[in-house]
């Protein structure tokens, strides 16, 4: 009989099935509200006047030289290619690294071999852009 006394005022303080989604509800107006908000006082706080500096390409105080839709060289986006692909290669040694660092040796011998494999393609592939002349800028 004490049993059912305290269980039913359990259920009587616990209220709603809507009072667990409260949380959710806050946190979606925050992430609403936060970005939005200084926009909108962007809107209203900022001066409005177009000058003819103000509607300039740059605004660094350079004059610009040629047109903004000039050619690039190649080399650039080689440089570029470049710099992706050891960026990308960074990305898949952190998780081998963790992963290697596990107690199945049998696992950690081949994830080793593996990587080394990785590693050699990649120096192999830095070897020939270098040969080539991809990584001289001038």
């Amino acid at each position: 009989m004490l049993l059912e006394a305290v269980a039913s005022t359990t259920n009587s303080n616990i209220g709603s099935p809507i009072t667990a989604y409260w949380p959710v509800m806050i946190f979606f107006a925050v992430a609403v509200v936060f970005p939005v908000l200084p926009l909108i006082l962007g809107r209203f706080l900022r001066p409005i006047k177009y000058e003819k500096a103000k509607m300039r390409p740059y605004e660094c105080g350079i004059d610009p030289i040629t047109e903004a839709h000039d050619r690039f060289t190649v080399r650039y986006y080689i440089v570029a290619m470049l710099f992706l692909i050891f960026d990308v290669e960074t990305i898949f040694l952190l998780p081998w690294a963790i992963i290697f660092m596990g107690d199945d040796f049998s696992f950690t011998k081949f994830a080793l071999v593996e990587m080394f494999v990785f590693i050699a393609i990649l120096v192999v592939g830095y070897y020939y852009a270098w040969r080539k002349g991809a990584l001289e800028w001038a």
